[in-house]
This record gives C-alpha cells, structure tokens and sequence, in this order.
C-alpha cells in the first residue's frame, strides 16, 4: 500500500528516472520506492512497516501490458499475476512506456504525476518512432488490428 504521507518527489527523483530509464517493466521498482523503500534501496524502519507492501498480484500491471497484447503466447509462461512475473516475462524487451506503474493500486500517486507529467510527451513520441519500423513489425500487426476491430 502506497506510504500514508506521499513522499516528496524531488526526494527521489534520480533513483526514479534511473528505475524508469532501465530497459525493464518498472513497477515493482516504483511500488517499492512507494513503499518504505528508501533512496539508498534500504528499507525504511522508521515508518510503520505493518500492513502489506508487496504486489498484491491483481494483473493490472499484465492486462496493461502492451508488449504483452503484441506476444499474448508469453503470458503461458506463467499463470502468476504479479510485477514480478511481468518483468520476468518482458524482462528487456519492454516498451518503457510507464502504463504498468500508472495502473498499479500500491504506486504512489506523486510518482504517477511524475510519470503522466514528465514521461508521458517523451514515451508516445518514443512508440510513435517504432511505427512502420522493420524491426518492429509485431507492432504495425497490433495498431492494424486494433483499428481494424473499431
């Protein structure tokens, strides 16, 4: 569950622009840094640490997916739900393109601002680039089928 106070974001900016900027899906990392875990990747004792801070492995951050939308076969790679069978089935293929962290109920919402209003211009201009590239052509396939179905 996200802290009670939400932490001030320039707090954390650097580890979160590091977290945001590695090729892999980034949500357990950013539920993390939600969560206790503090700048130095060292658990923060002085908070009140009862409660649950782990995913709670709704499959928001799965569903959301839009790599996984293009490869559903690597879902039957496992029936778990959780950020961490996301980055294991993406692992460094993912499109670093922040959905997972902005539809996970434990993500703070001071790092989903973050995300809509600092990302957002930098990651639809990032996927936008891929259209019509050769190497992407599973991409081209799924916005084809995605307006062929409206």
């Amino acid at each position: 569950m996200p802290m009670p106070e939400q932490r001030d974001i320039k707090e954390i900016e650097v580890i979160l622009n590091e977290v945001l900027n590695t090729r892999c899906p980034p949500v357990g990392r950013c539920r993390l840094l939600s969560s206790g875990f503090g700048t130095a990747h060292a658990l923060n004792i002085a908070e009140n640490i009862s409660g649950h801070k782990e995913c709670l492995g709704c499959g928001n951050c799965v569903d959301i997916c839009p790599f996984l939308s293009r490869e559903p076969a690597r879902r039957d790679k496992t029936e778990q739900r959780t950020s961490m069978a996301l980055e294991s089935i993406v692992g460094e293929d993912c499109d670093l393109c922040d959905a997972c962290i902005l539809v996970c109920p434990q993500v703070d919402t001071t790092i989903k601002s973050y995300v809509v209003n600092h990302r957002m211009v930098e990651v639809m201009s990032r996927i936008e680039g891929k259209i019509g590239d050769e190497a992407e052509p599973d991409l081209d396939l799924f916005l084809e089928e995605a307006l062929d179905s409206e």
